[in-house]
């Protein structure tokens, strides 16, 4: 499992003076097509002068190992403890987007003891409050043997189809894609086997109802929600937030958003992560 963090100039001599006070920030990446760390990579090395830096390509996305196999919820719940465990000492913070936003809440309420707060964009798991993602045609399409390879070939892993996802269903302003994400989404789709994962999600073996696992959440936690999301409205985010607005200290609305305000507008998500870091850092004390 292939994981970035800051360890080469600019950042050594100040990363080895202080890496004994740094406590962990961990970057966790959504789901589709190509995802990858690439996905926080404009926001990440604004932290890591006051934080140790972690952002790990999920198994079987970007450069980590892509094992032939159908992937399940639990394989990634348990690779998001195994990981705080292997590389940090301390309860970590965790910041994650969609998909894999909820299974961090689930892997927060299988072990509290593990994570400091969480940050969240558009956490959600795509069959939420009983809707059921499989009643999709194009769901039930990729479900065929033999033709979901060709679509993922054909439909996902080349740079058209990528950038037409990216413009209908990702970003709320297309003109805020430019051709490193593109490239950076089809390098990481065209790994040998990166289809399992993909079609994995596409299916629908990924997708659970959250709404019934937030009201157990003990985390403190905010979350993000571009308002402009394709795939589940801020409605919906709302709802969830209301079910635990002990833990769930933010719920805030981006306008003019898509999906991922990381890849969309950067410096607002900085900038606002820095805001509930606080926030939740003195929630914890």
């Amino acid at each position: 499992m292939v994981y970035y963090t800051p360890t080469q100039d600019p950042w050594q001599d100040e990363i080895e003076q202080n890496k004994e006070t740094q406590p962990p920030l961990i970057f966790l990446h959504g789901f589709g097509g190509g995802s990858s760390a690439y996905e926080w990579s404009k926001v990440y090395p604004a932290f890591a002068w006051d934080y140790r830096v972690l952002a790990p390509d999920l198994i079987g996305w970007g450069c980590s190992e892509h094992p032939e196999r159908d992937y399940r919820i639990e394989d990634y719940t348990s690779t998001i403890l195994e990981f705080i465990e292997q590389t940090c000492s301390e309860p970590a913070t965790v910041i994650a987007s969609s998909l894999t936003a909820a299974f961090t809440i689930r892997a927060a309420i299988e072990r509290p003891d593990l994570f400091k707060s969480l940050i969240l964009t558009t956490p959600a798991g795509l069959s939420d409050f009983g809707e059921d993602y499989r009643r999709n045609f194009f769901v039930q399409l990729v479900s065929t043997p033999i033709l979901d390879r060709a679509i993922y070939s054909l439909g996902v892993a080349t740079a058209g189809s990528i950038r037409s996802f990216l413009e209908t269903r990702q970003f709320a302003r297309p003109q805020r894609i430019y051709p490193e994400i593109v490239e950076a989404y089809l390098e990481s789709a065209l790994k040998p086997n990166a289809e399992y994962a993909a079609l994995s999600f596409v299916r629908g073996d990924l997708c659970f109802d959250l709404s019934l696992y937030v009201p157990q959440l003990t985390t403190p936690t905010a979350i993000i929600w571009g308002r402009e999301s394709a795939f589940t409205s801020p409605q919906v985010g709302r709802r969830l937030a209301d079910l635990n607005r002990e833990a769930i200290k933010v719920f805030l609305e981006l306008k003019d958003v898509g999906l991922t305000p990381q890849l969309e507008v950067p410096e607002v998500t900085i900038g606002l992560i820095r805001k509930f870091l606080h926030r939740l850092e003195g929630s914890t004390t």
